[in-house]
């Protein structure tokens, strides 16, 4: 018996999506590893013994892949059940676990110096759009920690939140230039102490004389 003709588009898209989310993993391996291959799509087909014309079939552009490759580095990264603790707790954390993946970091870092430079608008439609959610989410984590005690009040979310991501970013240049000069989980945790709450007045306020 014949298949009905209408399975036959499904099982191909079905095989193209298995072989995209094939070639992103391998991708994704590979920067996480040996860090980005800045030159062309067809030194990254070369390296995954693939043709150029059947990377540019899934992946139409450099920056196209690139941003996929980060995507995806999210998504897994996202995918940990873990429990926020404050926000720049969280990017504390995540400055930890980055050492362990200098190349998606490395990674990041292109995207970002990319991002501001012409002719690349894929690249920059996901950094702009990235800052503005990681933004959001860092001001309303913020306001989390200020109903908890953990922040001062008196600080604005939204701009501890561009701050924290300024911070962050800087760290991560100086941290890929020199590792052994620069500390991001210290530097982070500073940038807690400097934000927390502190005495007013009354019998915890400074005491004179």
């Amino acid at each position: 018996m014949h298949e009905p003709e209408e399975t036959a588009p499904h099982r191909g898209y079905a095989k193209g999506a298995a072989r995209r989310a094939q070639i992103l993993d391998q991708v994704l391996r590979m920067v996480a590893e040996q860090g980005v291959d800045a030159s062309s799509l067809r030194s990254i087909a070369d390296a995954l013994g693939i043709s150029h014309a059947t990377l540019r079939h899934y992946f139409p552009s450099r920056d196209a892949l690139l941003v996929a490759v980060y995507r995806e580095h999210e998504v897994r990264r996202g995918v940990s059940g873990e429990t926020r603790s404050s926000a720049v707790g969280d990017m504390r954390d995540s400055a930890v676990r980055n050492r362990e993946v200098p190349g998606l970091v490395q990674l990041y870092t292109t995207l970002a110096g990319d991002a501001v430079q012409e002719g690349h608008p894929i690249t920059r439609e996901f950094v702009r759009d990235r800052f503005t959610r990681v933004r959001g989410e860092i001001a309303d984590q913020v306001r989390a920690d200020q109903a908890g005690g953990r922040v001062d009040p008196d600080v604005d979310p939204t701009d501890l939140a561009s701050l924290a991501i300024a911070l962050s970013d800087g760290l991560q240049v100086q941290w890929l230039l020199d590792p052994e000069a620069v500390d991001g989980e210290r530097v982070l945790r500073l940038l807690e102490r400097l934000v927390a709450p502190r005495a007013r007045g009354g019998e915890d306020g400074p005491v004179d004389g």
